[in-house]
């Protein structure tokens, strides 16, 4: 304790001074105003005062102790001795709870710190990271329509909006693509369905000349030229089977049609002359004039194709439809075969040996219903009938 030297040395002086008073008292606990402890013994080791209990009171206590031990001079002789002390391992006691309290705070700072940062890093790191990366494989694997949610938060926030630009740029380049795509198939499909009925009435035309003409070589002229249209037809078969594999629908655009328009249609369809009768009430229809043809043009040809028979068209009102009734008297078909027939790729029993592929009823059922209609097909009893049922406008 050196920095207490001065006033262990004034309270040696202030003992010596009074040193008889001391003497001749028991021992007794002293109220001191000192800054440290102290114990005051005489010769004999009889301790005659101290400031607290529990310190050293001998001089071989003291030793251990490491305390001050400082003679009493009285007169020339000693008398006694003054033990001051040492609060070192008391002071090293609480320094070392201090020191470990300090550690202990320490450390848990320095936990606190880490977990934020662990926080931190997984929130605006590790989280919009898996994030990007889940976005990446979403888009590998070709959704492109969800979102990447925007966070300019994270340290990827300035990319995020980027990636999300990107999968937009993406989505509709595939959009642009798909509608390109769609758009050549349906001009296939509808180039080659559409020349499969003129491609007919020349054949049906060929025919007939065939039958009519007395000159061989002009027979034979014709006969090249029925073989050829057999070949077109088949090609172009072909081809539009291919597209309407893969083509999901064809457009149809209906609109206000005065019903008058059947009349012309039926004519160019009917190039033998087969249509007898064609009864068509006046009235606005809504429908599309292109596929209404199609339509049209694919009944009158089946009925070619498989009656070969006077053909009767008559219209009626039902409700809010305009009903166009087509029938021949070919002897139709099988009744368990009447769902079927309008079916993809489909053909009645009676389609042996003539050649087809089985879409023509398919497809006008499908541009009908697309004109919010109705396409049925029954027998009559006398042959087969087909009704189309029109929205009226």
């Amino acid at each position: 304790m050196p920095q207490y030297t001065t006033e262990i040395n004034r309270l040696l002086i202030s003992i010596e001074e009074n040193w008889n008073d001391i003497s001749a008292e028991n021992a007794v606990l002293t109220d001191s105003s000192e800054k440290f402890d102290y114990a005051v013994i005489d010769n004999d080791s009889r301790l005659l005062c101290y400031t607290k209990a529990g310190i050293s009171d001998t001089v071989s206590a003291a030793t251990g102790n490491f305390d001050i031990i400082r003679d009493i001079v009285c007169n020339n002789n000693v008398v006694g001795k003054l033990i001051v002390h040492n609060n070192y391992a008391e002071q090293k006691r609480n320094d070392d709870i201090r020191n470990t309290k300090m550690i202990g705070c320490m450390a848990g700072i320095m936990l606190l710190v880490s977990v934020g940062y662990f926080i931190f890093l997984r929130r605006r790191v590790v989280a919009p990271f898996g994030r990007l990366k889940d976005f990446a494989v979403r888009v590998a694997a070709g959704d492109l329509d969800t979102p990447l949610e925007m966070d300019r938060g994270n340290i990827f926030g300035a990319f995020t909006e980027s990636f999300d630009i990107m999968r937009e740029e993406l989505k509709a380049s595939r959009k642009r693509e798909e509608a390109a795509v769609k758009s050549r198939k349906e001009l296939i499909a509808e180039l080659s369905h559409d020349i499969r009925n003129p491609v007919s009435s020349i054949k049906a035309m060929v025919d007939y000349l065939e039958l009519v003409s007395d000159n061989a070589e002009q027979k034979e002229t014709l006969a090249a030229i029925n073989g050829k249209t057999d070949q077109i037809d088949k090609l172009v078969s072909n081809m539009f089977h291919a597209a309407l594999e893969e083509l999901e629908q064809l457009e149809v655009s209906p609109e206000e049609l005065p019903s008058r328009e059947l009349q012309r249609i039926i004519a160019e369809s009917d190039p033998l002359k087969k249509v007898k009768s064609a009864d068509i009430k006046d009235c606005v229809i809504y429908a599309d004039k292109l596929r209404l043809e199609q339509t049209v043009g694919n009944i009158i040809s089946n009925s070619y194709k498989y009656a070969d028979t006077d053909i009767t068209i008559r219209s009626f009102f039902e409700e809010n439809f305009f009903v166009l009734e087509i029938a021949d008297k070919g002897g139709g078909v099988p009744d368990e075969e009447l769902e079927l027939i309008t079916e993809k790729f489909c053909r009645g029993s009676n389609a042996a040996g003539k050649d087809g592929s089985g879409i023509g009823l398919y497809i006008s059922k499908y541009f009908i219903e697309q004109m919010n209609g109705e396409l049925m097909c029954y027998n009559n009893g006398k042959g087969f009938t087909v009704s189309l049922r029109l929205r009226l406008v």
